[in-house]
């Protein structure tokens, strides 16, 4: 047996951690994969040679890099028997936030909302895709990615063209309020969802729970939406929301693209 160790520098939520298993399912040669990811680690337990293993986390463009590989005599390995309960407690929490925040960004006019919706919608993406796909073959679960994907980017695309509308159009201001007060309850929920992934670990690394929180992509996005909110108020213009739209429009569609590699 053989463990080799990666650096994925933009692995930093679970989302990119369901991504990655997702590309490395069906290489037969891996026994075991141990995500770390606050330190940004992935050690890959397998028999052979890496190559097929490392073209594969390179594909995926999320900054991998062999650090190392050496033998090892672990051939056990301890695997969650609630990993699936897990998965379907954050899949619910991020769909239902996508309803809420659509919604509410449709209500309030706020493009910042209805964007950082779409994000939740990812997240829910990749987890259904873990979670529908299990026990399935390898060609069902790329016609599910490459559906997945593609929805995803026609609804960023919609997004976009709304933006333009709005940005040379006259429109109302969003509500404020209402941004940053659901913006925090998106905030609340992505840090639960950190939480409850971070229950199938072990314990000795419980205290870096608010290391990830704090470098998660969802988490920063959910503060632009706040901070958007405040600059909307404080210069009476819509520009900030819109500007914040656009800018995870282009996250969610970077996401679609990485789902879409997963169904080659």
């Amino acid at each position: 047996m053989n463990k080799t160790i990666f650096e994925i520098t933009k692995m930093d939520c679970p989302s990119e951690e369901n991504l990655i298993r997702m590309k490395l399912d069906g290489i037969s040669s891996i026994a075991n994969l141990d995500f770390d990811i606050p330190n940004r680690k992935l050690t890959v337990f397998h028999i052979g040679e890496t190559d097929q293993i490392e073209k594969s986390v390179l594909e995926l463009n999320l900054g991998g890099k062999k650090i190392s590989t050496e033998q090892t005599e672990q051939t056990e390995f301890n695997e969650n028997a609630n990993q699936k309960k897990l998965l379907w407690s954050v899949l619910a929490i991020n769909f239902a936030f996508f309803i809420i925040e659509m919604t509410t960004g449709i209500i309030s006019k706020s493009m910042g909302l209805v964007a950082d919706s779409l994000d939740m919608l990812a997240d829910s993406f990749v987890y259904g895709i873990s979670l529908f796909a299990v026990g399935g073959t390898v060609i069902k679960k790329k016609r599910i990615a490459k559906i997945a994907g593609y929805f995803q980017i026609t609804l960023a695309i919609i997004g976009f063209v709304e933006v333009l509308r709005r940005f040379f159009g006259d429109e109302k201001l969003p509500n404020f309020s209402t941004m940053i007060i659901v913006s925090i309850f998106a905030l609340i929920a992505n840090g639960i969802c950190l939480y409850i992934l971070q229950k199938s670990k072990s314990k000795e690394e419980a205290h870096m729970k608010a290391s990830m929180i704090f470098t998660s992509n969802d988490v920063i996005i959910n503060l632009g939406v706040i901070t958007a909110g405040l600059l909307v108020n404080w210069l009476s213009s819509s520009k900030p929301d819109l500007i914040i739209g656009t800018i995870v429009f282009v996250l969610v569609i970077q996401g679609a693209f990485r789902i879409l590699k997963l169904s080659k």
